[in-house]
């Protein structure tokens, strides 16, 4: 028997379902560890592999902008053509590819690997939210969800302190080795216990120009966005990236609506819990990525704190948030997924007011008090946004939800780094005693006032009481 055509009582019993979560849960962890293990780790890369800071930091800019482009399109992949196996592909993909980045011989295949790994990974995200949700029944879903936003961050967080600890005592090359055993192992579990799903049965079943354009379209937004800094807001390249970006995402647009079968549905968004809950994703994936931005400068060159010592305090954020979101994800099968995704998006506007008020001498308590505020309001809300938002799209558009869903957190991801850079760069640029401080609080005051919107999107989003 597929799963979906399982009734909820029988899913409910099956204990395979716990396996499952195991084995999605573990893919989930490498592929965001990877999206961040790579940072700690620039330098030695640039030394070892002789080569400059530009070239090296494609190394992680390539990951970040192939996974963001694919995901749409893979999540529509998995609805026509079955998401275990999608997921097993990008599973085994991944594996492969991050052997081949520690073998990598020079800085430019490992650019090149690494956009394979990404490719691998992008089909691991917009599948495993799916896979989770025909797996679990909707009394369970929001738990399952939240403990997989759990391994999500928990995969961000350490990669940073993990890339350093094994480049340190061991090799870089290991950075990318260690996903090879813990990915076979994820991959047995995946192929023995996710159950087939009935994929579509029909003619010209996958909207390649839709897929192709949205790619090259979301390439050169978040490229323009990512490299602003560097070359320049109003440079010719930035602006002709992102102008190039709203044309071809005009042309997606117009695609979608004339293809008989599109890759992205857009009748979802007409659905106001699926909308809503987009919408209140985005702005959550701004507000936090603002925040790792904008910390770091405070503690580091605001306030003279030691690397080690800066990175401490951030991780009261994503600790708190690592242990609060499986138990939102339970509350919010019991009692409704809109009170929860209200109640942590107005926590999240309340940290970000508190962090707008720092100071040359603020208490350091002070700073992880409100961060941990952040973590709370984040965590409560992120596993019932999710478990609204896929909940609100129909069995036959998982994927492409899921697919959605892994959009927004990347898109908000640069668009946090790229607003919060935006604006200390300005502000520092202008000059004046403690610039660097005024940055940091107008940064913080935006991203407020951009969370209280979503305290308004949550309330649409919030799905059923």
């Amino acid at each position: 028997m597929r799963v979906d055509e399982q009734a909820p009582a029988a899913r409910a019993a099956d204990p395979r379902k716990w396996w499952v979560l195991v084995a999605v849960g573990t893919g989930t962890f490498m592929s965001a560890l990877d999206g961040s293990v790579v940072n700690a780790i620039l330098p030695v890369l640039r030394d070892e592999l002789r080569t400059d800071v530009a070239t090296v930091e494609w190394v992680v800019t390539v990951y970040l902008l192939v996974v963001s482009g694919l995901l749409l399109g893979f999540g529509r992949l998995g609805d026509v053509r079955g998401h275990k196996g999608v997921y097993l592909w990008g599973l085994s993909g991944f594996v492969a590819s991050s052997a081949l980045c520690g073998l990598a011989p020079s800085a430019e295949w490992l650019i090149v690997f690494r956009a394979i790994q990404a490719i691998s990974a992008s089909m691991l995200f917009a599948n495993s939210p799916a896979i989770l949700t025909k797996t679990f029944p909707p009394r369970q879903r929001g738990q399952a969800l939240g403990l997989q936003a759990t391994m999500t961050y928990l995969g961000l967080t350490v990669g940073p302190s993990l890339g350093g600890l094994l480049a340190q005592h061991w090799s870089w090359r290991a950075v990318f080795y260690i996903n090879v055993p813990v990915g076979a192992a994820a991959l047995f579990l995946s192929a023995r216990h996710i159950v087939a799903d009935a994929p579509e049965r029909i003619e010209e079943r996958f909207d390649w120009a839709g897929a192709a354009t949205f790619f090259a379209g979301l390439l050169a937004l978040l490229l323009g966005l990512n490299q602003g800094h560097a070359w320049g807001w109003t440079s010719p390249a930035t602006l002709g990236l992102i102008g190039a970006s709203i044309a071809l995402l005009a042309v997606f647009l117009r695609i979608e609506r004339r293809v008989e079968r599109p890759m992205l549905d857009l009748s979802l968004f007409a659905r106001a819990a699926f909308a809503g809950a987009t919408a209140s994703a985005v702005i959550n994936y701004v507000c936090v990525y603002g925040i790792l931005f904008l910390v770091p400068f405070y503690l580091i060159e605001g306030r003279g704190l030691g690397p080690a010592r800066a990175g401490l305090l951030l991780t009261s954020q994503p600790l708190v948030m690592m242990f609060v979101a499986p138990l939102a994800g339970t509350m919010s099968d019991r009692i409704g997924t809109r009170i929860p995704a209200l109640a942590g998006m107005t926590l999240l506007a309340i940290g970000l007011f508190l962090l707008s008020h720092l100071g040359p001498a603020t208490p350091l308590a002070h700073v992880a008090g409100a961060l941990a505020v952040c973590g709370l309001g984040t965590g409560i809300f992120i596993a019932p946004n999710n478990s609204a938002l896929m909940g609100a799209a129909p069995p036959n558009r998982q994927g492409i939800a899921a697919g959605v869903l892994a959009t927004a957190r990347n898109a908000g991801m640069v668009l946090g780094v790229g607003l919060a850079g935006a604006i200390l760069t300005t502000v520092v640029h202008r000059g004046g005693a403690g610039a660097l401080v005024r940055a940091v609080d107008l940064g913080f005051a935006v991203t407020a006032a951009l969370a209280v919107v979503g305290v308004a999107t949550a309330a649409i989003g919030g799905g059923r009481e």
